[in-house]
């Protein structure tokens, strides 16, 4: 159960006085599983983070300043429960806005439009052994971008979120560079949209970005696509993803199908994804998973995993365990785990 400190009694003690409509609410999730990971190279067995959802911790808050408009924050850092972490931050999602029948207005760092397309049509969305991982298809570490090529996040950004309108929802963002010209170690200026529409058991919507990246002499953009779509027909849910990745002549495509369908107390889910990369001869790869979460209760769930990646013969794409493993070109991997995660 969620907890929620109302701010008037957290700040009574140094004489601080906020409206009773002001809250402050804790939240998180806490998960974990045993992982294997196999290749013609080797074998690793250990215990890897976020299997079914990332392991997170965070703060959120709202305010009422009346004739409809509201004040809110969210601080929200990622956690590593396997061995504790090295280190926290809200670096998962640190945000400051206003609310109101004009939709939202949000600063600070948050997740990109296309990102969560990623996230919302994939069957494993990007977390654990069958994540998508459908972000930075090009490169990890491209042109000199912090982040990629395509990140999950933009840091020093502005967003605009559409009120809900009969089903229609969207996003439009922008981030700063903020890059001092000859320094290329600064991610460039960014922007994205999302348009979607949800209604009952349809959800569709597209998604596009484009980042800067490479030195102030050659500059390169990033584009990045993708649309997505599901349909809930009570007894199981199709979604498709569509996606591609183009900048510094590359491309890499991405396609993929998955389903979730109600069985027992739990949920069955599958997806296959292939991964075509358009510029470069034998990097394509094709990721197969299928997986079931059994629901102990509203908050905590029991989940198994097994994936399957197939390589191209120049093609090193890993499984999306947090478990450290390498892929030599042309080899593929196959893993599986067991693990629980806990909402609160």
């Amino acid at each position: 159960m969620k907890t929620t400190l109302f701010a008037l009694a957290a700040l009574t003690a140094t004489g601080g006085a906020l409206a009773q409509s002001s809250s402050v609410t804790l939240f998180g999730v806490v998960d974990a599983s045993v992982a294997h990971v196999s290749t013609k190279d080797g074998s690793v067995t250990g215990l890897a983070n976020s299997g079914n959802a990332s392991s997170r911790l965070g703060f959120r808050g709202v305010e009422d300043l009346g004739n409809g408009l509201k004040a809110s924050f969210w601080l929200e850092g990622g956690i590593n429960v396997d061995d504790g972490g090295s280190g926290f931050k809200f670096d998962r999602r640190s945000t400051i806005g206003l609310l109101g029948n004009f939709g939202e207005v949000r600063l600070g760092r948050d997740k990109t439009p296309t990102y969560q397309n990623l996230e919302t049509f994939h069957a494993f969305g990007d977390w654990g052994m069958g994540a998508i991982n459908g972000h930075n298809l090009i490169s990890s570490s491209a042109a000199g971008t912090i982040e990629g090529s395509n990140p999950k996040r933009y840091s020093n950004s502005i967003s605009y979120l559409l009120p809900k309108m009969n089903g229609f929802y969207g996003q439009a963002s922008y981030a700063f560079g903020e890059k001092v010209k000859g320094n290329s170690n600064s991610l460039s200026s960014s922007m994205g949209v999302r348009l979607g529409y949800g209604n009952g058991p349809l959800n569709v919507a597209l998604g596009y970005d484009t980042t800067k990246g490479g030195t102030a002499a050659d500059t390169i953009n990033y584009k990045t696509f993708n649309l997505g779509a599901s349909y809930n027909f009570g007894m199981l849910t199709p979604m498709v993803l569509i996606a591609s990745e183009r900048g510094n002549n590359q491309r890499v495509d991405l396609y993929s199908v998955g389903v979730k369908a109600p069985v027992g107390p739990g949920e069955v889910r599958a997806a296959v994804s292939w991964y075509k990369d358009k510029k470069r001869n034998e990097r394509d790869s094709v990721r197969l998973a299928l997986g079931y979460g059994y629901k102990l209760s509203k908050r905590t769930e029991l989940y198994a995993t097994v994936a399957h990646m197939s390589n191209d013969d120049n093609a090193t794409r890993k499984l999306g365990t947090s478990l450290t493993h390498t892929v030599a070109a042309g080899k593929n991997a196959t893993g599986y785990e067991l693990g629980l995660r806990h909402n609160f």
